[in-house]
């Protein structure tokens, strides 16, 4: 029996790259008609078929879409994708699709979405915490199974995605704490790897640069998004014999964690240390001071996601993407103390 004809083969056959192969094979309007039509006319020749999970024909499909959660880092399920799976359910019930939930831990996180490809259980997939270097949309990529991304990678050119700035969020929260007069800010950074911390330390440095100041190292803490693993390193900074005087958290998750140690060490929040975090989850206004953060409308972000995913499920071009969304500083008592609790301003 002859090998099955796939995405790499046909890249092997044409010279183009499997992305190219795969965009022409799905009608992406940034390929051009002569390399679209050489690429349909080689899969026709060997008689290309692909996945079930790419097949447009009705009937055929699973009705289902479906996300692999990571169950590492923070507490499982944590609020910043829940409220990103909200949005997709609701996008997902309005097609008429199931939405498929996988929570795996890091390691098996590929496994996982091989079982879902080879099973045929879901008709498209969507990724979140992408990586600079990331197995599964190559995987994805050559598979050929419709799929989006809430954050950027470079293992895979083209790709639809979504993601909000965090080049901008980050600069804006730190250019906050500059503003009210910190000099000696900490930045406890998410793990390493992830796309979005690479863009967020950038967005750290670029406003310390700006401000004529170079970022300590000695005040860089990597650390993984849970509360625990923010007052664990925030207790590390406050030890210091020169201990900053605000700490931005990687985030929400994180800077409640931060809140905690800075109680443990009988100081106060907002007052003799700054607390920033991000993401903006709902429980950030209601902490003790109210937490300032970093909004993402994740909630939107899930839903623009979904109806991008069904799109290409339904051989319709995600015309809208990729799509960088733009993140709101919410400046709270966590930071500005008392000047917010009376509802005046921050001070200069």
């Amino acid at each position: 029996m002859p090998p099955p004809v796939t995405l790499k083969s046909l890249a092997a056959a044409t010279g183009f790259s499997i992305t190219t192969v795969s965009r022409a094979l799905a009608g992406y309007s940034d390929v051009s008609p002569s390399t679209r039509r050489l690429i349909l006319e080689e899969a026709e020749r060997q008689r290309y078929e692909p996945n079930l999970l790419g097949r447009l024909l009705q009937g055929q499909r699973s009705q289902t879409i479906a996300i692999v959660m990571p169950t590492s880092g923070p507490q499982f399920p944590d609020p910043f994708f829940a409220q990103f799976v909200a949005g997709v359910g609701v996008e997902a019930a309005h097609a008429g699709f199931d939405l498929l939930l996988s929570p795996q831990d890091d390691p098996s996180e590929l496994a996982a979405y091989r079982r879902l490809v080879t099973g045929r259980r879901a008709d498209g997939l969507l990724l979140i915490r992408t990586r600079a270097d990331d197995p599964r949309i190559r995987y994805l990529a050559e598979s050929g199974v419709p799929f989006v991304s809430f954050g950027r990678t470079e293992s895979v050119a083209h790709t639809a995605w979504i993601d909000a700035d965090g080049v901008a969020g980050q600069k804006a929260l730190t250019q906050h704490l500059l503003e009210l007069g910190h000099r000696r800010i900490a930045y406890i950074t998410p793990p390493g790897g992830l796309m979005f911390t690479r863009f967020r330390l950038q967005g750290f440095h670029e406003a310390l640069a700006e401000a004529g100041l170079a970022a300590d190292p000695a005040l860089i803490i990597e650390a993984d998004l849970s509360e625990q693993a923010g007052k664990d390193a925030a207790s590390l900074l406050l030890e210091r014999p020169d201990p900053p005087t605000a700490i931005v958290a990687g985030n929400d998750q994180t800077a409640i964690g931060v809140m905690h140690a800075v109680r443990a060490r009988g100081l106060r929040v907002g007052e003799d240390v700054a607390v920033g975090g991000y993401d903006g989850i709902p429980a950030s206004e209601h902490l003790h001071p109210p937490l300032t953060t970093v909004y993402q409308p994740i909630f939107e972000i899930g839903q623009l996601a979904a109806r991008s995913l069904l799109a290409l499920i339904k051989a319709q071009s995600a015309s809208s993407l990729p799509v960088l969304v733009q993140p709101e500083l919410l400046a709270r008592a966590s930071t500005m103390g008392a000047a917010y609790l009376r509802g005046g301003e921050a001070p200069d």
